[in-house]
């Protein structure tokens, strides 16, 4: 059955532009919006935190998995949690739309929508970009923050004796992704959780203020991203075995895979895991998870390698 919803190209480039930002409500930081050659956006602390991802139709999101807010919000999510792992608060996001020109006009809304729904999660505004025409459907994010005065948190400061802690869930997406390539739609709540994260934002200025050393947000899986700040700190980072929750358990039984993996290498949940000083007062929502030791860089599972795949990476040679 023909698709004849209006499209983006009978709305043309400024009508769409315009649509998609008409009556939306901008936080206080956001000083020029959409309208001009550039937005410009308040920064206080006199220092931006900015961070970029890409999501590629066919790669990052499935319109037949997800509807268009949902991937929206989930664009957004992919890059505030970028800002909060450097213990920065959000500010502002500027999106890029690449799209095909019989792409409908109510899916650009929709995306819209989440990126706006999304952004107000934080107090963020959606305060520019631009949109062209293209083969496959493309949302490149650039997000800002301000780290009010504290030093950013990055991946190269953790010690031996560093506290590893873990702040939101871990294995929710992965097992949601896993459910939908098998041809499912349920159970409802891991299929939700790949459909929009629910990354805990305000756990990254909390343990900035409480003394982090090193922070990433977990994107591409636990043990690969705890693979960066290994690498970056020139350190060892020791994991325990985690304990798989009784949804997880039961997806992994039902597909025949092994749950523990969705939890040490399953992507996109975007929970916080950080370092600490040994003596310091972990931040409310942080959960201790292992520890840092002395020797050349390397992430292990109660003392050992892992026996598998850490997590997700492009460009990963065929097996």
């Amino acid at each position: 059955m023909p698709d004849d919803r209006p499209t983006i190209a009978g709305l043309g480039e400024f009508g769409l532009i315009a649509q998609v930002t008409r009556d939306r409500v901008q936080p206080a930081s956001t000083l020029l919006g959409p309208g001009d050659d550039a937005a410009v956006v308040a920064t206080p602390d006199g220092r931006v935190v900015a961070t970029t991802d890409v999501l590629v139709a066919g790669v990052h999101f499935r319109l037949d998995w997800s509807t268009p807010q949902q991937v929206g919000r989930k664009a957004a999510a992919a890059n505030l949690a970028d800002i909060a792992a450097m213990g920065a608060v959000p500010t502002a996001l500027l999106v890029g739309l690449a799209a095909p020109a019989d792409t409908s006009v109510e899916t650009v809304a929709g995306l819209a929508d989440g990126l706006w729904a999304e952004a107000a999660v934080v107090g963020a505004g959606l305060v520019g970009g631009d949109v062209v025409t293209s083969a496959t459907l493309t949302l490149a994010i650039t997000a800002l923050g301000s780290l009010e005065g504290r030093a950013p948190v990055t991946r190269s400061g953790a010690r031996p004796g560093d506290v590893v802690a873990l702040a939101g869930r871990l294995g929710w997406a992965a097992a949601g992704l896993a459910v939908l390539q098998r041809g499912f739609r349920s159970p409802g709540v891991v299929v939700a959780a790949h459909r929009v994260p629910e990354p805990p934002y305000a756990a990254g200025p909390a343990a900035a203020a409480a003394g982090a050393t090193a922070m990433i947000d977990v994107s591409d899986g636990l043990l690969a991203d705890l693979g960066h700040i290994a690498a970056a700190s020139g350190v060892v980072v020791d994991v325990g075995r985690p304990g798989v929750p009784q949804k997880l358990v039961e997806v992994g039984a039902a597909l025949g895979v092994d749950p523990v993996s969705f939890l040490l290498t399953g992507g996109e949940d975007h929970a916080l895991v950080a370092t600490f000083p040994p003596d310091a007062a972990l931040p409310t929502g942080f959960t201790p998870i292992g520890e840092v030791r002395s020797g050349d860089a390397a992430v292990l599972v109660e003392g050992r390698p892992y026996d598998g795949d850490p997590g997700w990476t492009h460009f990963r040679p065929p097996a």
